[in-house]
């Protein structure tokens, strides 16, 4: 009996030491990887649906922390302002990686992890906000962003006055930049001021200065999603996207059938479309919106009327496309420069194609001329009310013999005799529509 109690006594021992072990093994697996989430380039949509991404596959690998390594001149500001909300909601640490430059929106990012790091000969700052490249913006994102900025810096015990700087060029920062120029911070100077933890040639180096040293990193690649997105989401393809859109939409309404046109023109407005939804910056019904708005036209293009359907559909199109874009201004840019750009091109092009005869088969391009043999049709509308007799039975189309002349009619859809009485009740171009004369009314 005690044999047997010493047995399950060691059974249980052993059993808890297993559970233990695999326990154990299992912590150690977590600790033992690091997520590499590389941003370079253009901070945009399509890095936001990378980051988004990267982010979940790394909760999933239960990953003890995460390097973010940047290598950006900037981007749009929502994009970085999403990808900061992402960073928030990631349980584990994420330490920023900048190798080699961390610039405006990258900068921002560098501010939002729990730490930063640098590779010797990086830059860091300069991120006065512009509008598409094209000059500053005006004092309220201007005031909005140099907060953004300061908020960063504030919440992990950084100087808030230095990041001000980095946003505006009026402001300086004794030892550090003078008024009139953009703060952007060497790797020493940044080390210097507490805006960065360290200093680190490789990954390598940056793992044991953050005590994982023991870990493995492993590199979360870019999909090919992400990059259609980043693509499409772009305001310089978009407008070309869109400019091809309309060019084909144009060719497709003057040309008879279903072409190559038309395909190049649903497949750029698909992209276009498709790349905003993708990236998060349009919902579904926009594209609804948009395709509402084109049945509206081909509505008014074969029901012509008083244009309600036809501007209807014109202005749904055209807040559809501006809606989809990364903001209104943007859209409107884009739309503006694409409609110049499409008439433009069209014009060129048809110049072009004119010449060289490649529209005879969907354009008319030939006057029908009397020396040519063309007779224009005789106008009957003076048969109108006139009476006649039919020549012919009308089945429903005969002769009748009308004001003595003999003209081809055609009966409003009863068999009628020959030698009846008949009245022309309707002319349309060639086509003389008549009926029976009853006997009270002759």
């Amino acid at each position: 009996m005690f044999a047997s109690g010493r047995k399950l006594t060691w059974f249980l021992c052993i059993l808890a030491g297993l559970v233990l072990l695999v326990t154990a093994a299992g912590g150690a697996a977590s600790d033992n990887i690091v997520a590499v989430i590389k941003i370079d380039g253009i901070i945009d949509s399509g890095t936001r649906s990378y980051i988004a991404y990267a982010l979940d596959q790394a909760r999933k690998m239960d990953v003890a922390a995460v390097i973010l390594e940047l290598d950006t001149p900037g981007g749009y500001i929502n994009a970085a302002e999403e990808i900061r909300r992402l960073m928030d909601d990631f349980p584990r640490p994420i330490y920023a990686y900048i190798n080699t430059n961390a610039i405006s929106g990258g900068a921002y990012l560098a501010l939002a992890a729990d730490a930063i790091y640098m590779a010797p000969g990086s830059t860091f700052g300069a991120a006065e906000p512009r509008y598409l490249g094209l000059g500053e913006v005006d004092e309220k994102m201007l005031s909005y962003w140099e907060k953004e900025m300061s908020a960063m810096a504030e919440r992990r015990g950084r100087d808030p006055q230095v990041a001000a700087a980095m946003v505006r060029k009026d402001l300086a920062v004794e030892g550090l930049v003078e008024a009139g120029v953009l703060l952007t911070l060497t790797a020493g100077e940044a080390l210097e001021v507490g805006y960065s933890e360290g200093t680190a040639s490789d990954r390598e180096e940056l793992l044991r200065q953050v005590n994982l040293g023991e870990a493995n990193w492993q590199l979360i690649e870019k999909r090919v999603g992400d990059r259609l997105v980043g693509w499409t989401t772009n305001p310089v393809i978009g407008t070309i996207l869109l400019m091809i859109g309309i060019v084909g939409l144009i060719i497709e309404v003057i040309s008879s059938g279903f072409g190559i046109a038309g395909i190049l023109s649903m497949a750029a407005f698909a992209l276009y479309f498709g790349g905003n939804i993708a990236a998060g910056m349009a919902e579904y019904w926009v594209i609804l919106l948009f395709v509402f708005g084109i049945a509206l036209m081909l509505v008014e293009a074969f029901m012509p009327g008083f244009g309600v359907f036809g501007v209807s559909g014109l202005i749904s199109t055209i807040i559809a496309i501006i809606l989809a874009a990364v903001s209104i201004k943007t859209g409107m840019l884009m739309l503006v420069i694409s409609l110049v750009l499409a008439v433009a091109v069209s014009y060129f092009a048809f110049r072009l194609f004119e010449k060289r005869g490649a529209l005879r088969h969907i354009i008319l391009s030939e006057e029908e001329r009397a020396d040519q043999g063309y007779v224009a049709p005789l106008d009957q509308r003076d048969l109108l009310g006139q009476k006649g007799v039919a020549l012919t039975a009308l089945r429903p189309s005969g002769t009748a013999l009308i004001n003595d002349r003999r003209v081809d009619v055609i009966s409003e859809g009863a068999y009628i005799s020959q030698g009846t009485a008949l009245i022309v009740e309707q002319v349309e171009g060639v086509r003389v529509i008549v009926s029976q004369i009853e006997p009270d009314r002759v």
